[in-house]
């Protein structure tokens, strides 16, 4: 249970503030994050690692010399926005460029590589590392595609070092992928997390079970099994990291490991000290010798029961920056060198945009466009908890709460648009972008990203027919086509998007886009309800395999929602 809260929506901002006033030293607070309070000296790789809130110490806890520069802080278990990223980015490179460093989760995969590419466009040069080391979500040789667990600590950590060691963009960025491609974990859950305001875990495991491969945003295990002792879960994690072990080479492995034993918010250390001294026992009968292990809670999910065993598989490089000093509010370790660090004295800010005039007809359009969002905030609030819980069955469990956040800061943007004056155009864009950043996750980016494409289509100085609404969920509906990668058949929204899309082109004839809405929901509300016969392959669900079979896609049930309320809306 998380206790302490004040309005659940604002939880993580409050936490990161609360970071920043207790460690002054070490953070600041800027939009979308925190960065260092002392300047990063000019030339130095900014190290920028982040994702959802709930992990701590993971990701501000990790901001200071030694290790990042920099950390983005999304929703509680939901990818920070692009501009959230791309806020603590500006403010942390200082003509070094940049390294975005993130767990490899599809809201991550999307914000960060959104932040980057405007980033490049700017003439910063940014390196994506997307940290992998969770052994149950792949296969060996598909380790770069495995999810991100505890393994960010030691890839952040040695990455952070070889940047203070004086590593430019490229050696920081081999040093990285080396890191990653040298970490493997494996976890269990005794039970899940409750997200700040909700009364119950996002799962259970049954009394005597525990879940076999958990994740680390209220994900349960890819398989059940009867809960062990304390040294047969070290064996059964000892032995599940040790079976990727590499060969041992002249110049590369030679026996040598970083062992981390990660506490997930309930497993306490006395606990976690009674695993470590079976993996101790056993790494040793293995031939490994631990290099300053650690152990402790690093990489959380708020109050889950749980633990993870990360081993590194070392050489003489990543052993020294795994040895080398950090200073952090949540990591330290030695004596950072006596270096001048100056602190900030300024820090970037999005400027206020303009609001471009509109004509009088596009602005009347813009109030009927902010009605709409209006009506989707009112309907994403109705059916937060049942799209909460269909996603709680295989996936995170958070999708009913980022569309209520997505849809709640996109009516308040353009409530604002048009107290400025915004024509239908403006509106859209700016709801789009408020979306991606109250909401987070993969669905915000998507949502987001819709709503701006769809303002493409209109305009501020014309006013708009029935085709132009249709014309505008059309170039939506591309967009996160374009973004997300997904396909019919993945067990997404696309799966309800793109029926939806056939229907509408085939239900318009040119001068009732309600009626052709209408029957372009229902087509795609029973292509989202025929995504419970489908296993999931792509998102978060995708690791947990059969577990999804019998449950719909909640983002193809919200989407199909959403478009049945709008045809009814403009009947």
């Amino acid at each position: 249970m998380t206790y302490l809260f004040n309005d659940p929506a604002d939880f993580a901002t409050d936490a990161v503030r609360g970071l920043a006033l207790s460690h002054p030293d070490h953070v600041a607070v800027v939009h979308g994050g925190v960065v260092r309070a002392t300047q990063t000296p000019q030339g130095q790789p900014a190290l920028v690692i982040g994702g959802g809130s709930g992990h701590y110490p993971a990701f501000a806890g990790w901001v200071g010399p030694g290790m990042a520069h920099g950390a983005p802080c999304g929703n509680v278990f939901a990818s920070p926005s692009a501009s959230q990223v791309y806020s603590v980015a500006r403010n942390a490179e200082n003509g070094g460029g940049v390294v975005l460093g993130f767990g490899n989760y599809a809201g991550d995969v999307l914000h960060f590589g959104a932040a980057a590419e405007k980033l490049r466009a700017e003439g910063i040069d940014v390196r994506i590392i997307r940290v992998s080391d969770d052994i149950v979500s792949n296969t060996p040789e598909n380790h770069r595609d495995r999810r991100g667990i505890a393994g960010d600590l030691p890839v952040f950590k040695i990455a952070g070092a070889a940047i203070e060691a004086g590593a430019d963009l490229d050696t920081a960025e081999r040093i990285a992928w080396k890191a990653n491609d040298a970490t493997r974990s494996f976890g269990v859950a005794f039970d899940g997390c409750t997200l700040p305001g909700a009364s119950e875990p996002l799962f259970h495991v049954e009394d005597g079970q525990m879940g076999v491969g958990l994740g680390i945003h209220g994900e349960p295990g890819v398989r059940d099994e009867a809960i062990g002792t304390a040294d047969e879960i070290a064996s059964l994690l000892v032995q599940g990291v040790l079976a990727e072990q590499p060969e041992r080479t002249d110049g590369g492995y030679q026996g040598r490991a970083a062992v981390i034993v990660n506490g997930l918010g309930t497993v306490k250390y006395e606990e976690l000290f009674v695993v470590y001294a079976k993996v101790a026992e056993l790494l040793e009968t293995a031939g490994i010798t631990p290099v300053r292990p650690e152990v402790g809670e690093f990489i959380t999910s708020l109050d889950m029961a749980g633990l993870s065993l990360s081993l590194v598989f070392l050489d003489d490089e990543l052993e020294q920056h795994w040895l080398a000093p950090v200073d952090t509010p949540a990591f330290h370790r030695g004596a950072m060198p006596a270096l001048d660090r100056p602190r900030r004295e300024t820090f970037w800010e999005a400027g206020a945009d303009e609001t471009p005039q509109a004509t009088e007809e596009s602005r009347r359009v813009a109030e009927q466009v902010s009605d709409v969002l209006a009506l989707f905030e009112r309907v994403c609030a109705r059916e937060e908890a049942e799209l909460g819980r269909i996603d709680a069955i295989a996936g995170d469990g958070d999708h009913g709460q980022g569309m209520a956040y997505g849809s709640k800061g996109a009516a308040a943007a353009a409530r604002t648009a048009l107290q400025d004056g915004a024509g239908a155009r403006t509106l859209l864009v700016r709801a789009g972008e408020a979306w991606a950043e109250s909401a987070g996750g993969t669905s915000g980016a998507l949502w987001g990203g819709a709503l701006t494409a769809a303002g493409g289509v209109f305009a501020d100085d014309a006013g708009c027919t029935a085709r132009t609404i249709v014309d505008a969920l059309d170039a939506g509906i591309a967009a996160v086509l374009r973004l997300g990668g997904a396909k019919v058949g993945d067990k997404t929204m696309v799966d309800a998007l793109v029926p939806f899309r056939a229907r509408l082109s085939e239900a318009f004839t040119g001068d009732n886009a309600s009626e052709a809405i209408i029957e372009a929901a229902t087509t795609a509300r029973e292509a989202a309800d025929a995504t419970a016969d489908i296993t999931a392959t792509l998102g978060r669900a995708r690791v947990l395999g059969d577990k999804s079979l019998g449950t719909p896609d909640p983002g193809a049930i919200s989407f199909s929602i959403l478009m049945t309320e709008l045809g009814l809306h403009l009947g």
